[in-house]
């Protein structure tokens, strides 16, 4: 399958792509080019609706992995520039690709959401449709946004998007070691290992569904705060990172 990726160059696409390269073909769309320079690459923003639509031609389907965090997630200290860059890429940018899409007859995507649509002091995390989008912050806000222009395209030009909300997204490395690290804050933040990331995107690239559908992928695999049985059962997914090798 031909995937775009939109925003591909960025800390999520650099530590998914070498899992993901033997199953589909991958274009990148991205003010920068990849640390893999195979990848065919178009440089440019997904705010410029023409380069949107150069770089969906011939693409199968896309995964938007565009992620401007704001210098805080306090509603209260986030300035102009924050407020602005957060809407463009989270929400302006998100509208402009699903509209080229469409146009383009691509009905199918991926949206990387993040546990950040949520006010995370929560001691549990009991159903993606049972926790408020209610994080504080602009970061959160505007993704949370942007989930909401997914659902529209769902429903009114019948596209099927799954949103992935994220948490933690780590490399190997920095997953062994954030995850031997005593748990000192008693609101945990759940890390997720780049292999189990890059299963979630693939499962979600390839998986036949229909509608809007957000989906907690989380490296909390006891799910003792974080339940993540929509994953498995829409994507048949889990984090097994845990199963490859031991953590001393």
């Amino acid at each position: 399958m031909k995937v775009l990726l939109v925003g591909g160059s960025g800390h999520v696409g650099t530590m998914t792509i070498p899992y993901m390269k033997p199953d589909h073909q991958f274009r990148i769309l991205d003010l920068s080019p990849p640390k893999d320079p195979s990848v065919d690459y178009i440089e440019g923003s997904v705010t410029d609706p023409n380069i949107v639509q150069q770089a969906l031609k011939g693409m199968d389907t896309f995964v938007y992995m565009v992620m401007r965090r704001p210098t805080s997630d306090n509603s209260s200290v986030a300035n102009f520039d924050d407020i602005i860059a957060n809407h463009e890429v989270n929400v302006m940018g998100l509208h402009i690709l699903l509209h080229a899409a469409k146009a383009e007859g691509i009905q199918h995507g991926v949206y990387t959401s993040t546990f950040t649509v949520h006010e995370r002091t929560r001691n549990y995390f009991p159903a993606e449709e049972k926790v408020p989008l209610d994080n504080p912050g602009v970061y959160g806000l505007s993704k949370g946004f942007g989930e909401q222009v997914c659902q529209y395209f769902c429903r009114e030009h019948k596209m099927s998007i799954i949103a992935l909300r994220i948490t933690g997204p780590s490399t190997r490395q920095q997953w062994q070691e954030r995850r031997t690290q005593p748990k000192s804050n008693p609101v945990h933040i759940w890390w997720t290992d780049e292999e189990d990331l890059a299963m979630a995107y693939l499962s979600a690239i390839s998986v036949s569904h229909t509608g809007f559908n957000a989906v907690f992928i989380a490296g909390d695999e006891e799910q003792q705060e974080i339940n993540l049985s929509k994953a498995k059962k829409i994507l048949g997914w889990e984090p097994r990172t845990q199963t490859s090798f031991a953590i001393e």
